[in-house]
């Protein structure tokens, strides 16, 4: 029988919507997407740059909270408003995961929630 737990951490911004941070069933997490909000304030990143960075910070917090880290992910789905940015994700991204990378799709799409530039979502293995 699979153990389902939902995970939650005041260090990411809280779920806007109808789900949760992520949802780990035994070794598995799915997180869910994170855009650039900062948790403490709910106020959205200044521009692509920093909503990078704070998705991948918003990604890393949930995955701490969950017992792994971004080492941990195996798949990646990064979805945004302009390809133009792509380069720069590749850029930040390369601060934030280490060889090997995990596997990853990158989707142009006409909006995000919020205004966002940027939105990101995983999947994570975790052993414990």
């Amino acid at each position: 029988m699979a153990s389902k737990r939902i995970i939650q951490t005041p260090d990411a911004p809280a779920a806007i919507g109808t789900y949760s941070q992520a949802v780990r069933v035994d070794d598995t997490v799915y997180l869910s997407g994170q855009i650039g909000l900062d948790p403490a304030t709910m106020q959205m990143a200044a521009d692509i740059e920093a909503q990078i960075h704070r998705v991948f910070q918003n990604l890393r917090a949930v995955a701490t909270a969950s017992g792994g880290s971004l080492a941990d992910v195996v798949k990646l789905n990064i979805f945004l408003t302009d390809l133009g940015h792509f380069a720069k994700v590749n850029e930040i991204m390369a601060q934030y995961f280490q060889q090997p990378y995990p596997a990853r799709a990158a989707v142009g799409v006409a909006s995000l929630p919020r205004g966002a530039l940027v939105e990101a979502d995983g999947v994570l293995v975790v052993q414990g």
